[in-house]
């Protein structure tokens, strides 16, 4: 009889690498990502930013295949609060990205907001608070774009509530949940972002199991969170600093987290994803394989 325990699939992601971005000179090539992270004990990746791995979806099964891997989720950034007349571009990129997405045969599309302010120079491109216009535009567009994808790709969208964008905060994740159709959008929790944000990852699954369609496990550093948060340190800077550490040395304790997702009893991906751009290319796979070696320890 299968167990729920076994119903949480582990996986790894660029991030875990360190890239961010499509290409990058600071940034491991994709092949060293992929002969590592599989061989860190990792069978589940996702596609990081759309173009670091390859676009071919023959090649990129072929190079997956041959490693062992398989995808779990492609990822997108929109700004669909700014309304309909955001479309059209907004689309132009999802749709490469879901279509990539569906040829691995990966079914979720993790869908992360726009940032208020820059993630490198710490400009401030908006106002850090949506309006209530710009509310309904999130949710309205948001199930826009869910029911595309799923209906055109097959695609379930799972939306990342992110530092620095408007979907951070206990609150405002609450607001949009309340705000969207529980039959369309779902989240990705986070748990390093929801602890940057103040949020609880247990008490969220608890409170709106249903809504949890997808995880990344992620830790906070407190000290180095404490400071950046009283500096106003916007997060890609902040990351520069180790905001987000190995675990088990941050926080949320990822064994609780972990018990709550395996008592929905449902199928959940859960992908490791420790942002640490940039970084020297020699230290990811230590760290991911420590880290797959602690996640054993916890039962997933």
């Amino acid at each position: 009889m299968t167990t729920a325990k076994t119903r949480i699939r582990i996986g790894s992601a660029p991030d875990s690498w360190g890239v961010w971005f499509p290409d990058d000179p600071r940034q491991v090539p994709w092949q060293r990502f992929l002969d590592e992270v599989s061989g860190a004990g990792y069978r589940w990746i996702e596609l990081g930013p759309y173009g670091y791995l390859p676009t071919d979806p023959a090649r990129l099964t072929e190079e997956t295949a041959a490693r062992d891997l398989r995808v779990s989720a492609g990822t997108v950034f929109t700004g669909l609060h700014h309304g309909p007349s955001v479309w059209e571009k907004t689309w132009a990129h999802v749709s490469d990205v879901a279509a990539l997405t569906r040829a691995t045969g990966a079914r979720h599309l993790v869908v992360i907001p726009s940032f208020w302010r820059d993630d490198k120079s710490g400009e401030v491109l908006e106002d850090s608070t949506l309006t209530a216009a710009q509310w309904r535009d999130l949710a309205g567009q948001t199930e826009r774009l869910a029911r595309e994808v799923r209906d055109r790709y097959g695609l379930r969208v799972v939306v990342h509530p992110h530092a620095d964008t408007h979907i951070d905060s206990e609150e405002n994740v609450a607001r949009f949940l309340h705000a969207t159709d529980s039959d369309l959008v779902s989240l990705c929790l986070d748990t390093g972002h929801y602890a940057y944000c103040g949020g609880d990852s247990v008490k969220l699954i608890e409170t709106y199991g249903e809504r949890i369609g997808y995880l990344h496990l992620k830790q906070v550093d407190p000290e180095v969170l404490a400071q950046v948060r009283a500096e106003g340190t916007p997060f890609g800077p902040a990351v520069a600093r180790g905001v987000m550490c190995e675990p088990p040395r941050g926080v949320p304790a990822l064994e609780p987290v972990l018990a709550a997702a395996q008592d929905l009893d449902v199928d959940l991906f859960a992908i490791v994803e420790q942002d640490m751009y940039p970084c020297d290319p020699d230290r990811p796979l230590p760290i991911a394989e420590r880290t797959r070696a602690f996640l054993r320890s916890c039962g997933a």
